[in-house]
């Protein structure tokens, strides 16, 4: 296919928007500048929009297999696509889990089958998650496991999580944690402050993060692992987490935007679609997420897009599955939120979402250059719509963010140079 994208913006150096057209070829990006040559080329006018290298979201939740009721791995990446992201990497926690080699090996079948933009699948850190017999991570990552996660459930044995350290640092892969201490979750729905008190429902402490965190960066420094930390949520984590950094010891971090955006406070009374796991915290602990994030201790954003039936969230606090879907308003609600309010920059936003995650996890790509493959997404920066859940492509509809007015919706996705999602539709 070969296509020049027309009049729109691209973000220079320096983080300034400028004016340029951008030349597709095969699959690849093969020019980049005003005024380029059309002929023989299709031409997409993208008229005053923003031309970035396409976001990349490296933790997701597709539920297929198991859970096809709430969404699949065609629904998931449609819903992706609608967002603007042409690479997710789902997590394991599906049934069964990928955690034998003939797993992966029909997961990624099927992923090939139905997928529509880029996806990288997680294998478990412990067979069927259950935290007592390590997975064989040699023959998981020879059938396409992108890294190890038992994401959804920490991992409790200090020397089960030492071993797969150990295991994982051997083959060049990358230990990836949900962070929660068994004994200190008191069976909570939310966290563990005023909202918990009010409605008298049992609350998750925040030592109960913070504590599993500290305890696997120094497992990871006697390992020598790269460890990353899953949707950071307390002030004490970013402070554990910038400290080891400070100390030399490879871990990363990512942080949801439903935790940069929202705190406990903003719990409007007993709805589940503020249910989530790590909690909305206390406002001091979404003010340490954001300069977390502006100082480096944070490497990137991901969206946890965890969709649910609306017959599961209607449950209640206490019994109602945590999480929410944010595919496809994660742009949108930062950029309106965190970039208009000038909090960030809109170029700080797009590395959060691109070069960042590329770069912590040592993948190709994440740039808007002449020779990188051509997966792309544009972005009208103007139009301002309201969020409505009954248009999303995911089968989840669980948000906290419905009605919330945002500019900044994607208008085309693009992967390997083929459009797989424009506004009005699906187009493969």
């Amino acid at each position: 296919m070969l296509f020049v994208l027309k009049n729109g913006f691209i973000l220079d150096e320096l983080g300034e928007l400028k004016k340029a057209d951008v030349k597709v070829e095969n699959g690849k990006i093969t020019e980049i500048g005003e005024d380029l040559t059309i002929d023989g080329f299709e031409v997409i006018s993208v008229d005053g929009q923003l031309v970035s290298t396409g976001f990349i979201d490296l933790h997701v939740h597709l539920r297929e297999p198991g859970g096809e009721h709430k969404e699949t791995i065609a629904t998931g990446t449609q819903s992706a696509a609608k967002g603007g992201f042409t690479t997710i990497a789902p997590m394991p926690n599906t049934r069964p889990v990928p955690d034998t080699k003939e797993q992966m090996e029909w997961l990624q079948n099927r992923i090939k089958e139905t997928a529509i933009v880029k996806v990288l699948p997680y294998a478990s850190i412990t067979n069927e998650q259950l935290g007592e017999e390590l997975t064989n991570f040699s023959a998981l990552k020879e059938a396409g496991a992108f890294a190890f996660t038992d994401d959804g459930v920490g991992v409790q044995s200090a020397g089960m999580m030492l071993e797969a350290m150990k295991q994982a640092a051997s083959i060049g892969a990358t230990i990836v944690a949900h962070c929660e201490e068994n004994t200190l979750i008191n069976q909570g729905s939310v966290h563990e402050g005023e909202f918990s008190k009010k409605h008298g429902i049992n609350g998750i402490p925040s030592v109960c993060e913070s504590v599993h965190i500290a305890r696997d960066i120094l497992l990871a420094e006697a390992a020598g692992c790269h460890y990353h930390v899953c949707h950071i949520s307390t002030k004490e984590s970013v402070r554990v987490v910038r400290d080891a950094k400070r100390a030399g010891i490879h871990v990363t971090a990512e942080v949801s935007p439903h935790h940069l955006l929202l705190c406990e406070d903003d719990i409007p009374g007993l709805d589940t679609n503020y249910k989530m796991n790590p909690p909305l915290r206390g406002k001091a602990d979404q003010k340490a997420l954001i300069e977390g994030l502006l100082d480096g201790t944070i490497d990137f954003i991901a969206t946890d897009h965890a969709p649910h039936t609306e017959e599961e969230k209607e449950k209640g606090m206490q019994q109602a599955p945590f999480g929410i879907v944010g595919l496809e308003t994660a742009f949108p609600l930062l950029y309106t939120n965190l970039v208009q309010t000038k909090i960030l920059s809109l170029k700080q936003l797009v590395d959060f979402l691109t070069i960042k995650p590329v770069t912590a996890f040592g993948l190709a790509g994440g740039k808007l250059q002449v020779g990188e493959t051509a997966d792309l997404t544009v972005v009208d920066l103007e139009t301002e719509e309201k969020i409505d859940p009954k248009n999303f492509l995911s089968k989840g509809k669980n948000t906290p963010f419905t009605d919330w007015s945002c500019k900044g919706w994607p208008t085309l996705t693009i992967v390997d140079g083929n459009i797989v999602w424009e506004k009005g539709g699906i187009t493969v």
